[in-house]
């Protein structure tokens, strides 16, 4: 089990709430605390290893991410996903992420700003010439993180991140069941492309496209290998 306890050196700032809300919701999208898992607030205290409050305060962020459902006596219970949710959310996110970028290719980006951007494009390309899925989703996460969060709407990014978090456990358990992501790599250059132009309106097309496809990609596939709920 990993520690849990506050490191004073590296993370002064980060609390015990935080800590619990990281490490519960870790376990959550790596499927260690699978959809329809249910336990109490005293168990997941003792699974961590804390005391109730922090954990308190952590499911209740967790609730309002829609990772988990809290009923009174029975605690908190991990939430299934559906290829409907991931319908659902992949409509919402292909409007949302291409409305950031395409702020961010309006208001242009600086020079570091785009070789960060760059070379996140690079590590993908690495990752999958290495066959390399777990670093590729790595890169690809950071990638869309990057972009919605240099567009500087803070809800806009903070909106953005909360149905992303609901689409992680998904990914990662179809991760390797999809096809090569080649196609992702190249909507994500053509996306730093037009922000590099300065092209709002190809950077709206470009990256709409992009995350309809995806999300598409992700409910056929779960409807094909007959996954009513993840």
């Amino acid at each position: 089990m990993p520690e849990l306890k506050p490191d004073t050196k590296t993370e002064p700032k980060v609390a015990y709430p935080e800590i619990a809300y990281r490490e519960i919701k870790r376990r959550i999208q790596e499927n260690e605390l699978a959809a329809g898992f249910q336990a109490t607030e005293k168990q997941i205290s003792e699974m961590l290893e804390m005391s109730r409050t922090p954990v308190r305060e952590a499911l209740l962020r967790l609730e309002g991410d829609g990772l988990i459902e809290l009923t009174p006596r029975h605690g908190m219970r991990v939430l299934h996903v559906s290829p409907d949710d991931m319908r659902e959310i992949y409509q919402i996110l292909a409007v949302l992420e291409a409305s950031a970028v395409e702020s961010v290719a309006s208001n242009g980006l600086s020079e570091a700003e785009i070789a960060d951007l760059e070379r996140v494009v690079t590590d993908m390309d690495k990752a999958l010439d290495l066959d390399d899925l777990e670093a590729w989703a790595a890169a690809d996460q950071q990638f869309h993180a990057m972009l919605v969060g240099f567009c500087g709407n803070r809800r806009l990014a903070a909106v953005v991140n909360t149905y992303l978090e609901q689409t992680r456990r998904v990914r990662r358990l179809t991760l390797k069941l999809r096809p090569k992501p080649i196609d992702s790599n190249k909507a994500h250059a053509a996306v730093v492309d037009a922000i590099k132009r300065q092209d709002p309106d190809a950077a709206w097309i470009i990256h709409k496209k992009h995350r309809k496809e995806a999300g598409e990609m992700l409910v056929d596939l779960l409807e094909d290998i007959g996954l009513k709920h993840v």
